[in-house]
């Protein structure tokens, strides 16, 4: 791949009509079930609905109607949605092993030390950059339990520190992400530890699809938010993946609640680990790997394989899938973080900002051109996006900040550019 081709940013529509798809609206996530997480949830004492911040000066300087971006770094003191998956799974599991529904109970009577002599000592293991890991930590000890982590190669020391800060073991291999999980469960399946992994396997397929349910519920929060705002739907919905759990499942519950007038939704990966995309342009209906070091600074979407019940919702219904350059997510991280007119700063890490750097090169840029108008991104769209982490990194983020790392090319300037 040549250095122009990997500084751009590329996009792929939905072969498919948009929203033809009624059939295969995702049953686990249905409005019942969203409401079954949301009583769940609701049962942790420190548990929080994360802000939903209106940018109205952002949107007037990108010609779009009005910015919503829901801050994740304000998801109790963790600094990421994803105790949302973690804490709904573990639940889930203990809750089958005791043979009990979790809506006839709490996560504080889970917590009870009568609960853990039924279940036992358990170990919990994953796979995770930092965020997934610090959940699964924090559920665990919450939970008196016990959590090993397993973490890729170049994953940053504050990351690791943050599990280890939790109680949890946390050990960072010599593999990408895709490799490190294989590890995981290796060790689990030595030593009989309990995987909570977000991405799934012949055998291994309720765990993550109860993490999806967990994940759903940021955007079922954001769709409340929006209806006290008094406003019916977004019109566009900006998805960051990784193996594609989170946005699967908030895409998921967005079918079900919108039913046949769901948002135009756009999926964003990083260009070196974009398995949506390549499974998009492939377009057999299969998901398929993306191989390599896979590396990216946004470290939490650095996945090369997707899970497959998440790139089956992705597959139905979002309608346009775009590599990002790492360059992409740094703009966006500096763009939150230096808000216009009266907007509220948000700080937000290299997985959290890209649908901001995104939504802005889109409406900025010439050679983004034909992306914004195929969107149909303009003065009447309403854009919501999830700003998924805080800066779990501090070094690199303010490095990005300060330093200006991962500036943006001069593309338009590329004479052979579609313009």
């Amino acid at each position: 791949m040549d250095l122009l081709h990997e500084n751009k940013i590329q996009a792929i529509f939905s072969k498919k009509k948009h929203r033809d798809k009624k059939e295969n609206y995702p049953e686990f996530l249905c409005v019942e079930q969203l409401e079954k997480v949301k009583k769940f949830h609701e049962t942790i004492k420190a548990y929080n609905v994360t802000p939903l911040v209106e940018l109205k000066s952002l949107a007037r300087e990108l010609g779009v109607k009005s910015i919503f971006v829901k801050d994740e770094s304000k998801r109790i003191d963790l600094n990421s949605f994803k105790m949302l998956g973690a804490s709904y799974a573990i639940g889930k599991f203990l809750c089958q092993r005791l043979g009990v529904n979790i809506e006839d109970t709490s996560f504080e009577d889970l917590k009870s030390m009568e609960i853990r002599k039924k279940t036992g000592e358990i170990t919990f293991v994953t796979c995770s950059d930092g965020n997934h890991g610090r959940g699964v930590a924090w559920t665990a000890k919450q939970l008196g339990q016990k959590a090993v982590i397993y973490l890729p190669k170049g994953t940053a020391f504050r990351r690791v520190q943050a599990i280890k800060d939790l109680g949890a073991e946390a050990e960072v291999t010599d593999f990408n992400y895709d490799d490190t999980v294989r590890y995981a469960l290796q060790k689990s399946l030595d030593n009989g530890w309990q995987m909570v992994q977000d991405t799934s396997w012949e055998g291994y397929t309720e765990i993550p699809m109860w993490i999806m349910q967990g994940y759903s519920a940021m955007g079922y929060e954001a769709f409340a938010q929006l209806h006290n705002l008094g406003i019916e739907k977004p019109t566009h919905v900006f998805l960051q993946a990784g193996v594609g759990a989170m946005a699967g499942g908030v895409l998921g519950a967005y079918v079900n609640l919108y039913k046949a007038e769901y948002p135009i939704v756009t999926i964003m990966e990083p260009t070196n680990a974009a398995c949506m995309f390549k499974s998009a342009s492939i377009n057999d209906g299969k998901p398929h790997k993306v191989e390599g070091s896979l590396h990216s600074i946004m470290a939490g979407l650095a996945c090369g394989e997707a899970i497959p019940m998440g790139w089956e919702i992705i597959r139905d219904f979002a309608y346009c899938y775009c590599t990002c350059p790492d360059y992409v997510t740094a703009r966006g991280m500096r763009i939150l973080a230096s808000p216009l007119g009266q907007d509220e700063k948000i700080v937000s890490g290299e997985s959290g900002a890209v649908g901001i750097g995104l939504l802005s090169i889109l409406m900025q840029k010439k050679y983004t051109e034909s992306i914004r108008k195929q969107l149909k991104l303009d003065k009447n769209s309403v854009v919501l996006l999830f700003s998924t982490e805080g800066d779990t990194d501090p070094v690199n983020y303010r490095d990005i900040l300060w330093d200006g790392m991962y500036e943006l090319p001069c593309l338009d300037c590329e004479p052979h550019l579609n313009k």
